[in-house]
This record gives C-alpha cells, structure tokens and sequence, in this order.
C-alpha cells in the first residue's frame, strides 16, 4: 500500500486549468520532493492532499482511505506544516504546541511527553514559556514544524520548510527530516531549494503548468541530460569583460558566474579545460581550482520547465 496514491487529478479555477490530469504515488517511508516555479500547481496540489480543497476530477488517497470520502480519518494520520507558519503570536511555544495537540485529540499524558521532546529537538525549550511574536523567523519556523509532528504523523507534509531561514534553522530541518525517513515516516517535501531536494529527496517530481514533466530519483534524472556537463574555475585575480572572453573559448555553450568562479557548460570538457589553461597563461592569470561536474539537479529543472532568466550574461533561476 502507497502512502499517496493519486490518479487523474485535475483542478479548475473557472478557466484556470490549475492541474492537468496528474497521476503520481508515493511510497511509506520515503521523501518525496514535490519541485516547480511558482504557479505549477504545488500548493494546490497539497490542499487537495490534505483535504482543504477538492478536485474536479480523479482521485486521492492516503494510506489507502480517500481524502474526499474520508477526511478525517486520513487527517489524523498525516501532520502539515503549511509555507506560512499558523501559530499564534500571543501563546506561548509551549501553549501553540499543546493546542494543536487537543485539535489532533492527543491524550494528555502523550502530548505533554511529546511537546517535551520536541521543544527539546528543535532547540526550543529555553523558550517554551516565551510568546511566540519575540521568537526570531527561524524560530517560528520551528515551532510550526514541532507543532506538525505533535501527534506523531505517518505522513507529513512541508511546504517550503526552509524558505528564508538562517543556516542554523536549515540544517536543524534537514536532520529531522532523515531522521523522520530513517523512523519510516513518509514526507512529502514541496521546495524552491533545489538542493534541498537533492540532499533530502529519495524521488523527485518535477511539475510544470499543472503537468508532471518528471519522476525519478535525483540521480536518474540528472542522467537523462548527461550532455549537460560543466566546468567551474576560480582564477587567482578579477578582470573586466571575463564572461565575455571565456564565452570565445570552443565548444563552451554558456558561461556563469556564480560568486568568485565561473561556470562553463559544455560537451567537450577536456579540450575546454586545456582552453581555460591557456587563456589563464595568456591573460597572466593563475588558476586557483578547476573542478569538473554531471548536470545537477538544478539543471533538469531549467531543462524540464524552461524556467531561465539571462542578465548581463548571468543565468539564474527564479
């Protein structure tokens, strides 16, 4: 039995098509990455999962139980920790975790031991008896992220856990997150950090225009643009108009510059990489580092949604 099991889903917004037949299932047990630009079709997605709204067409379910017919009985197995933190300002941690555990019906002595342990995981308890409104973003996003797990889910949802959170925050949610799989908890992740998914995910799905465009793991989909390589060099001084030269170099098919390297795409590394040696000597430059790469995930990602903004030169992704 699957986690998630959908099948034919579609959702319309008058003549809005949000998603377009979309099948997909997810395995117990495993994180599932949900990945595409704004607008794909992720969130409405997840409110259909977690039964806040319903589909025009196709089904859902969750442990086997459908999410229209039986709601309830699939809420109670599943925790969610939607994008905007729903915790109150004016509680305490303590007092935010303990009301979402009534609202799941957790027994008292339970959610008393659980808030406990949380507060404690997620480096909290110092401020449990703390309003939450003094509580920095990070904060919040981690008490929300407590309060999801407060009664002990099968399956939990996160929508954009790390969006905009300092480096302590990130790593404390990435651990939990192993930590969740390695306990046999299913996650359903859906992200803008690429990486995360890369690091985090054991299948990705790639959602474009309310289509699935992709599923795989990370590292079979990187595969299907195997011809997509790069190299990325970091040279020991600046000089003006270096995109510019770098881009003259045979068989390179693009140049970014990503902090103090550049990264040249291209399907002939080795004679690129002779090239780059030589416009260094030329340009009484010195190489610093020189590092080959197979497309990241990222990279699928443009391919698939053709999602790329070009500036001056420099190719980022929204």
């Amino acid at each position: 039995m699957h986690a998630i099991e959908v099948s034919h889903l579609s959702k319309q917004f008058g003549t809005l098509t949000a998603l377009d037949d979309i099948s997909f299932s997810v395995a117990e047990g495993e994180t599932f990455g949900f990945l595409g630009p704004n607008g794909a079709g992720k969130t409405t997605t997840i409110r259909i999962l977690t039964g806040i709204s319903t589909p025009s067409a196709g089904t859902a379910t969750i442990f086997g139980k459908d999410i229209i017919r039986e709601t309830i009985a699939t809420r109670k197995q599943m925790g969610i920790v939607p994008e905007t933190s729903n915790i109150y300002d004016d509680l305490t941690g303590w007092q935010n975790l303990m009301f979402t555990a009534e609202l799941y019906t957790v027994g008292k002595n339970e959610r008393e031991k659980r808030g406990r342990e949380l507060l404690e995981l997620f480096g909290l308890s110092e401020r449990r008896n703390n309003k939450v409104h003094d509580f920095s973003k990070g904060m919040k996003r981690r008490l929300t992220l407590a309060m999801g797990l407060i009664n002990d889910p099968r399956l939990l949802f996160l929508d954009e856990p790390t969006s905009g959170l300092d480096v302590q925050s990130n790593l404390i949610i990435r651990d939990v997150i192993r930590d969740l799989n390695a306990r046999g908890v299913t996650v359903f992740l859906t992200t803008h950090n690429i990486e995360e998914a890369n690091l985090t995910c054991d299948r990705v799905a790639i959602i474009n225009r309310g289509r699935i465009a992709a599923i795989d793991s990370p590292e079979r989909l990187k595969k299907t643009i195997q011809s997509v390589q790069s190299i990325e060099v970091a040279f020991d001084s600046a000089a003006a108009g270096r995109i510019e030269d770098l881009k003259q170099i045979p068989k390179v098919s693009e140049v970014r510059k990503e902090g103090d390297k550049f990264r040249l795409f291209t399907e002939d590394p080795s004679s690129v990489i002779a090239a780059i040696m030589e416009y260094a000597k030329t340009n009484n430059s010195r190489v610093l580092s020189i590092s080959t790469f197979g497309p990241s995930l990222e990279d699928v990602f443009i391919k698939l949604t053709g999602l790329e903004i070009r500036t001056k030169g420099v190719s980022t992704v929204e």
